[in-house]
């Protein structure tokens, strides 16, 4: 009996948070890359950020990830923990919907809806089908596991120390919420954890008294994802994550001397107990986030106190925008390597300062700083390749997969354009070395030239960033003036060298910095045809 009550109670767990996960990947498939843009109104304000963070968690259907996310936006630059203060209450609230899914208790129509769901998952021809296959398929796995958890849970009935145990948690309520806190730690999932409370009500094994401090410590132990998640962050990322478990920490304790009338007020709600503990979830996280958002200033104030410290330099090794726990929402990673496409073109724009103010004032240390800072572009280039590729293993669309080809195409041109940065930096070295002279006329020329180029590979990351296909025919347009102005600053260097106003050494070093130009603006087209979609 014992044996059979565990087996179907962690089976019914594995089904469960399997069903959630396959509802939350079809829902995320479904709604694409709107994904992406409802973060992008995070810039906003912070009140903004509590409905995108209700969106985004519906659809990912876990607070814990939301927060994962929002962890590695920071740590990347992409948000400013003010503006993720928002989002991060507004997760608490988004995550309550399982619950409140839950209590509608359509246990009956599980294996219905599996079946349904499998044959448009397997058998649909279009996308949006096959999505709304998925859903239905994790609808249905998702109640299916509820079914076994409840059923694991029966026995409990007639077990006195189960009912000893109970007992002790409503007169302790601190002893509820650790058991809550660390149970949710473990499962990594609050919905799962609260999951759980509502199959022992459905056999009246808790009541509303009981299980809030349970559900509190439930609130907390979400915390733990973004916690870990966080370790070897940015600073700011660290305290995104501190200031989750801090929001919930003082949310929970800013109802524990009222959990009697707090838990009158639920019960009111309803005479259903799996309904109660599911209103009672979203009614602590919508009352936390009223009472705290407007004191969220001084929270963050504590949190600096607790996460002191200062942040990093722009430049770093390591990938800024990405991390491997977003992988599993596609529309927000490909997003994120957008912005480190970005970040890795700033640094090639960089190397070619430092390369052609090397080489134009003679300056070896200038020169230098170019190639290194080119070492740091390959790094970048190869994890973001590495990361694109172990994307492409997991379930894109048609159009994310096409996506997807380009930015690995986009990331070689960047690379590229770091590559003939270096060339320039050692031309410079070599002149250097030669002494080599150069006239006022070929600086000028050279000047222009590499205003020319840096402005378009500004414009194509501006093209890339906001997918405008009117800016990347505007690079195309600019690379044929490159072109065009290539072949006359070489024309212009014969007729200064026929007229012995040039040094001959110095003439061959000359074209071929603006060879390495030229080849610079090559690549902006190559990238434009790539924003534009053109992939062949």
């Amino acid at each position: 009996m014992v044996r059979l009550m565990i087996f179907e109670l962690v089976g019914g767990l594995g089904m469960f948070l399997f069903g959630m996960n396959l509802m939350g990947d079809g829902l995320q498939k479904a709604a694409g890359d709107r994904m992406r843009r409802i973060l992008e109104i995070l810039t906003v304000n912070p009140l903004m950020g509590i409905i995108a963070g209700m969106v985004v968690t519906v659809l990912i259907q876990s607070s814990s990830a939301t927060t994962v996310i929002l962890v590695s936006f920071i740590n990347g630059g992409l948000m400013t923990l003010h503006q993720a203060i928002g989002v991060i209450m507004g997760a608490a609230i988004g995550t309550t919907i399982t619950a409140q899914i839950i209590a509608l208790r359509l246990n009956d129509y599980a294996l219905p809806a599996i079946g349904i769901g499998m044959l448009f998952y397997l058998f649909a021809k279009k996308r949006q089908q096959r999505n709304a296959g998925q859903i239905i398929l994790g609808f249905g796995f998702l109640f299916l596991g509820m079914t076994f958890m409840s059923e694991g849970m029966r026995p409990l009935q007639d077990f006195d120390g189960f009912t000893q145990v109970m007992l002790r948690f409503s007169q302790v309520p601190v002893l509820g919420i650790l058991a809550g806190a660390v149970l949710t730690a473990v499962v990594q999932s609050s919905s799962a954890t609260i999951g759980i409370l509502q199959a022992m009500g459905t056999y009246g094994l808790i009541n509303i008294q009981t299980a809030l401090p349970i559900l509190f410590g439930d609130n907390i132990g979400t915390t733990t994802t973004g916690l870990l998640s966080s370790i070897g962050t940015s600073v700011a990322a660290r305290r995104a994550a501190v200031f989750h478990l801090l929001f919930k920490v003082v949310g929970t304790i800013l109802f524990l001397p009222a959990l009697s009338l707090f838990a009158l007020v639920v019960s009111r709600t309803s005479t259903d107990i799996v309904k109660q503990i599911a209103n009672a979830h979203t009614l602590f996280n919508v009352a936390a986030t009223v009472l705290l958002f407007p004191a969220s200033g001084m929270l963050l104030r504590l949190v600096e106190r607790l996460v002191p410290g200062e942040e990093e330099e722009i430049w770093d090794r390591e990938l800024k925008y990405l991390n491997d726990k977003i992988q599993d929402t596609p529309s927000i990673a490909l997003g994120q390597v957008v912005k480190e496409l970005a970040r890795m073109a700033a640094m090639s724009l960089d190397a070619l300062d430092l390369a052609m103010e090397g080489f134009i004032e003679s300056d070896e240390k200038k020169a230098k700083q170019s190639l290194q800072t080119e070492q740091i572009v390959n790094e970048v280039e190869h994890g973001i390749t590495t990361y694109l590729v172990e994307l492409a293993q997991k379930s894109l669309t048609e159009e994310q997969s096409e996506e997807l080809n380009g930015m690995l195409n986009i990331a070689s041109d960047i690379e590229r354009i770091g590559d003939l940065s270096e060339n320039i930096a050692e031309f410079a070295e070599y002149r250097i070395e030669q002494e080599l002279p150069i006239s006022e006329t070929a600086i000028e020329e050279l000047n222009r030239m590499v205003r020319i180029v840096k402005e378009n590979v500004i414009l194509c990351v501006e093209a890339m960033e906001k997918d405008d296909h009117d800016k990347a025919q505007e690079v195309l347009n600019v690379e044929r003036t490159i072109d065009q102005m290539e072949k006359d600053l070489r024309r212009n260097h014969m007729t200064r060298l026929n007229a012995g106003l040039c040094n001959p050494s110095s003439g061959i070093v000359f074209l071929d910095v603006i060879s390495n130009l030229e080849r610079i603006g090559d690549h902006t087209a190559h990238m434009a045809h790539m924003i534009m979609g053109n992939i062949d």
